[in-house]
């Protein structure tokens, strides 16, 4: 499972754009967009979220789910659960 939260960042340490990405997967910019925008894990086709992360991986992301540990070393991001429900920024 991808969330739309970690696509965005995958693209912003690639430092592409949605265009690039879906020439990059064979993927449709609108598609691109799309799952972008939805709310917590990524939906669609499934061979159109394989291609998307296949992407991604092959341009150097390595994709964490929860509570898993990284493969490799390297740069990355990990958002920490938050504290409470109330917890802001």
């Amino acid at each position: 499972m991808m969330t739309a939260a970690q696509m965005r960042a995958a693209r912003a340490l690639l430092g592409i754009d949605q265009r690039q990405l879906a020439e990059l997967s064979g993927v449709s910019l609108p598609t691109i967009q799309r799952m972008e925008g939805s709310d917590g894990n990524v939906r669609g086709v499934v061979d159109t979220l394989t291609k998307v992360v296949a992407a991604l991986e092959a341009a150097g992301v390595e994709l964490i789910g929860d509570n898993a540990v990284s493969r490799e070393g390297g740069r990355g991001v990990r958002l920490r659960p938050a504290k409470g429900a109330g917890a802001s920024f």
